[in-house]
């Protein structure tokens, strides 16, 4: 695996290294020991899928609060998205700063996204699907997020209008939080 980091600290973008013949490629997506020799987290206690139908669809942003903060490696599977890290985390040289990129099945590229570092995506395509694997549980009671348009952070996402859930809707403005 190729570990690129981001503008934002701690944040990295995982390609896979292919190995290819006349059959297609083979190429490792995880390995414990090669996240650890990065100074990575590499404990994963879960693994889920989102799949959006609608293009323009938007889920974010969103983290889990102490002391269940998450890291995520974040890879979509099916279709393609713009994926988004943000980081909230005081004290960093990056704080209230964002990343994008597209993520999509074709690529096979992935996102590494620390702990205190909120996360969000757009669907590119009809019928895309995440794949999160993810160091903590999830903790209803942990839940946090932050608007997915709040100026505070001016997020450039590529499509106008989004598809969007009541929650994500209601998140508070960045300068309300405590």
């Amino acid at each position: 695996m190729i570990f690129l980091p981001t503008a934002l600290a701690g944040v990295y973008v995982i390609e896979v290294e292919r190995r290819e013949d006349p059959r297609g490629f083979f190429a490792r997506s995880w390995c414990r020991e090669e996240f650890q020799a990065q100074g990575l987290v590499a404990d994963i206690a879960q693994c889920s899928v989102s799949f959006n139908r609608r293009r323009g669809t938007l889920r974010g942003m969103h983290y889990q609060g102490a002391p269940y903060e998450e890291t995520k490696v974040v890879r979509c599977t099916m279709g393609r998205v713009f994926d988004v890290a943000l980081d909230l985390r005081r004290g960093s040289a990056t704080y209230c700063r964002w990343f994008g990129m597209d993520l999509s099945a074709e690529n096979r590229r992935a996102l590494y996204i620390p702990r205190g570092v909120a996360h969000g995506f757009q669907t590119l395509d009809d019928d895309a699907e995440v794949f999160y694997q993810i160091s903590e549980p999830y903790r209803p009671e942990a839940v946090r997020g932050v608007r997915w348009d709040d100026p505070a952070f001016g997020i450039s996402w590529p499509l106008p209008d989004p598809v969007l859930s009541e929650k994500d809707r209601a998140y508070p403005d960045f300068r309300d939080l405590p």
